[in-house]
């Protein structure tokens, strides 16, 4: 099995925070879409499994109009085998949500919503610069599940100079009382060439606060274990049987095919990714060719990869799979690190062999690079 995830590189608003690749020329959706149309035509032959999991990404996904996603879903029926097709996200702002979008959101097969709440404080919202407001952030949930999207998935912020801890529980216990299935919690990045980033420089706003960044993350953990939900990633929580498929796919290195531009893609051999430019790549698609660049992922690449991703997730470090995939010089290796994180605390043993502590978590980047091979 396989995923597809595409991107949609447009947005209504730039939110201070956000470096992900998108444009808010939003007049060129036609045109994108066309040039989107014939990359999965090209790209055909890149995966050559039955497709599990479609993700829409972005950007703003939401943004799609029925005819545009009904075009995509097409085209991706044409020359993929979707037969066995478990899992449909599409990313959604809470100002685009209508009962109107859900229903031709269920039409097209999508079966999961990921909301991007990112707080109910209205003064976090205008802070980020987010285009909804809370109001806007209640109603989207309330028309999501009247509709039947009942697999809602809402992301958090947390972190912000202005959020209070309390703020933060009244966020969480929002989407508790609404019982969201699945959330996502990210600490607040501050990301180079960002208006973020540039308003720090400037000293116009306050720099994030790493301490209480740490405790902010402590009390989401806590709170949504006590609500029942499975801390299953670093940054992500689910009520039973609401795990998101794709991504955990990404985590345990199933392959998948990016399409849109700066969509990434991975065969476990090579990582590709498209070009981060919407006129380029229309222009180049146009043409019959995929703009990408290619790398061909060295073994000491494949495992600081594994490492990164089977830290963050609840399960660990299978060391059967380490030795397996790697073989004995890279179990020495790990064993070796192992001992030495576990002697500080930052590790614990499991049945299949260690993840990291929970006291630990927030830290966990930084613990996977221990075991990095440079």
């Amino acid at each position: 099995m396989s995923g597809i995830y595409i991107h949609i590189p447009f947005c209504r608003k730039a939110c201070h925070y956000c470096n992900f690749h998108f444009s808010t020329q939003i007049q060129h959706l036609d045109a994108f879409v066309d040039a989107l149309i014939k990359e999965i035509a090209l790209q055909e032959n890149y995966l050559n499994s039955p497709i599990e999991t479609l993700y829409f990404g972005g950007g703003t996904p939401s943004l799609l109009q029925q005819a545009h996603l009904d075009k995509i879903v097409n085209a991706l029926h044409k020359h993929f085998n979707l037969s066995d097709l478990k899992e449909f996200t599409l990313e959604a702002n809470p100002d685009d949500i209508s009962i109107e979008k859900t229903k031709y959101w269920k039409t097209a097969g999508v079966n999961r919503l990921s909301i991007g709440i990112q707080s109910f404080q209205q003064e976090a919202l205008n802070w980020m610069n987010r285009a909804h407001t809370t109001q806007q952030s209640f109603l989207a949930i309330e028309i999501a599940k009247a509709a039947g999207l009942h697999n809602i998935s809402t992301d958090l912020i947390y972190g912000t100079p202005h959020l209070s801890d309390e703020a933060l529980l009244k966020d969480i216990e929002i989407l508790n009382e609404y019982q969201v299935p699945h959330i996502s919690c990210y600490a607040l990045t501050v990301e180079e060439k960002t208006a973020l980033h540039s308003l720090i420089q400037k000293k116009k706003i306050e720099n994030v606060d790493t301490e209480k960044q740490a405790r902010h993350f402590e009390l989401v953990v806590d709170t949504l274990s006590k609500n029942g939900y499975a801390h299953y990633e670093i940054s992500n929580f689910a009520k039973p049987g609401h795990r998101s498929k794709h991504n955990t796919n990404y985590w345990k290195g199933i392959p998948y095919l990016g399409l849109g531009p700066s969509a990434h893609s991975y065969n476990m051999s090579t990582r590709q990714w498209n070009i981060s430019n919407n006129q380029l790549y229309i222009q180049s698609i146009q043409e019959g060719n995929v703009p990408f660049e290619i790398e061909v992922l060295e073994e000491a690449t494949r495992y600081n990869e594994f490492m990164m991703i089977s830290l963050r997730l609840l399960e660990g470090v299978d060391m059967e799979k380490v030795n397996a995939i790697f073989g004995a010089t890279y179990l020495k290796h790990t064993q070796n690190i192992m001992e030495a994180l576990q002697k500080e605390g930052k590790l614990i043993y499991t049945d299949k062999g260690f993840a990291i502590a929970k006291q630990a978590r927030f830290l966990a980047d930084g613990i996977a690079s221990a075991f990095f091979i440079v």
